[in-house]
């Protein structure tokens, strides 16, 4: 493909859109400067059963204009291997980075064999990169078997080390799923917040341009734990709204008005630092045989503006009206269509935001936080009624953007608190956003009385859910770190839930 016509693409794609763990790599770890450029690592992602997408970016000096790297595409070879030791290669060639995509590879590779562990490597000129670990899916139509996986979201690099990636890389996981708040938009300190690092003064100001965009990414990418999580498993990644602007809607933000052109330069950027397809959407399906159907959802670009007011605000009667929408419309009719032809045993929804109802001030008053599906409870109708009427074996919302644990039933009609629990959902706390101050759990905990179905809340210890998926049930471990504040802190699970097959709602272990 040509410099102009990848270029071409890729930008009425985003016009449509905006209008064993393996060991980091020495060079990696120390990278030469102006020299090595594989410093962010590697990844893979959006696997299918005979293929996935491998992902590495060419940037020497990640704090420069350009990356340090020419102005010119440059030929980068990878191989994919049936060992780490690459004595048997089973897929090879070649493939340009642009610099106009900020010589970031995207090698969408197909033809391995179903369901099984492959090895890849990146090579420029005579620098090779880390080894990077991925798998293949199993076919659609196998029955049976597990998916272990991760999933995780909120990782701000100035709140705090990403603890938490150091041991989800010692696991035995498949997949890991992200759910948003990759990056943060904010400006860097010099000490770098509370990892206290210095950092370079171009890191200062907020990401405003696509350029300055490409440093945000390559700070947080930095990471050597992320780095090793990413080279370990496939990733599938979606995006909240700290990759553009805290709490935007669409191409609207509360204090900021029209930011077209800021989610322009962001999705931009999202794209070219992630192990993702290119496409026209970024929500999208993943099998896991017939055992599991995985919709990965795009909450942020395609909803309305929030019709009863941003944040926390009172219940209106907007939030009812038939042309309000949290997915767009394009993307309701693509999930409920795929959720009515489902033959997977269970059916796993990934949210940037919880679908379940938080109220914060019980009878006193309405009270919600309108960020969330709680802004847009028609639209909540409509998902519920779709799992319901098309009689969806085994709903489960998998959640992220809250930096706090909620387990919740999730009910037909949250307006009648005696209609039948129809899903499970399970909220995630972040990575390292909040670091280690306590802050959500004297905020949301005295409202938890008046949600009788959230069935488990914890607001102030930061990690991840480790889940299993079999047959006949689904288990996910609250993994959480005593600690931010160093690379090295230990882990332990601190809460287990199960989910029966054919019994929406979890049950503390």
């Amino acid at each position: 493909m040509t410099t102009s016509l990848a270029r071409r693409r890729f930008l009425a794609l985003a016009g449509a859109a905006a209008i064993a763990q393996v060991p980091a790599h020495s060079a990696a770890a120390s990278p030469k400067p102006g020299g090595y450029p594989f410093t962010l690592g590697v990844a893979s992602g959006d696997p299918t059963s005979t293929g996935v997408v491998l992902w590495t970016r060419l940037v020497p000096e990640p704090f420069l204009p350009g990356g340090g790297m020419p102005r010119t595409k440059v030929p980068v070879e990878w191989q994919v291997a049936t060992d780490e030791r690459f004595r048997r290669i089973v897929a090879h060639g070649t493939a340009w980075a642009l610099p106009e995509l900020a010589h970031s590879v995207h090698v969408e590779v197909d033809g391995l064999a179903p369901d099984r562990e492959w090895f890849y490597r990146f090579r420029y000129r005579q620098e090779v990169s880390a080894t990077g670990r991925t798998r293949t899916t199993p076919p659609e139509h196998r029955p049976g078997g597990k998916l272990a996986f991760a999933f995780a979201s909120c990782q701000d690099w100035t709140s705090g080390y990403y603890p938490s990636y150091q041991h989800m890389a010692r696991d035995d996981l498949d997949l890991v799923v992200h759910l948003g708040d990759y990056v943060y938009e904010g400006g860097i300190p010099a000490d770098g917040g509370y990892r206290k690092t210095s950092t370079p003064d171009t890191l200062r100001k907020a990401p405003q341009d696509l350029e300055r965009w490409r440093m945000q990414y390559a700070l947080f990418k930095s990471d050597l734990d992320l780095q090793a999580a990413h080279a370990r498993f496939p990733w599938l990644v979606t995006w909240d709204d700290h990759e553009v602007k805290n709490d935007y809607a669409g191409t609207k933000q509360e204090h900021a008005g029209d930011i077209t052109g800021l989610r322009a330069a962001a999705y931009q950027a999202w794209y070219e630092h992630q192990p993702v397809r290119l496409r026209s959407h970024i929500y999208r399906r993943t099998h896991w045989g017939r055992l599991v159907q995985l919709d990965l959802l795009d909450g942020r670009q395609y909803r309305s503006v929030p019709p009863c007011g941003w944040g926390e605000a009172d219940a209106c009667t907007g939030g009812y009206a038939p042309d309000v929408t949290m997915l767009g419309f394009p993307q309701e009719k693509w999930l409920y269509s795929g959720l009515a032809a489902s033959k997977a045993r269970w059916n796993i929804l990934g949210s940037n935001v919880m679908v379940g109802r938080l109220d914060h001030d019980g009878a006193s008053g309405d009270k919600l936080w309108h960020d969330a599906w709680d802004g847009y409870p028609a639209a909540r109708n409509r998902l519920t009624d779709a799992w319901v009427n098309s009689r969806v074996s085994n709903p489960v919302v998998v959640t992220g953007d809250w930096h706090s644990t909620f387990v919740n039933d999730i009910h037909r009609d949250f307006d009648r608190p005696d209609s039948p629990v129809v899903a499970t959902e399970f909220v995630g706390t972040s990575i390292s956003s909040n670091g280690d101050g306590q802050v959500y759990g004297p905020y949301y905990g005295p409202m938890i009385k008046y949600n009788p179905h959230i069935k488990f809340f914890d607001g102030d210890r930061r990690g991840y859910f480790r889940c299993e998926v079999r047959n006949d049930r689904m288990t996910a471990d609250l993994r959480v770190v005593t600690t931010v504040s160093r690379r090295d802190s230990p882990e332990s699970t601190y809460a287990s839930f199960v989910v029966e097959s054919g019994r929406p709602g979890a049950v503390q272990k």
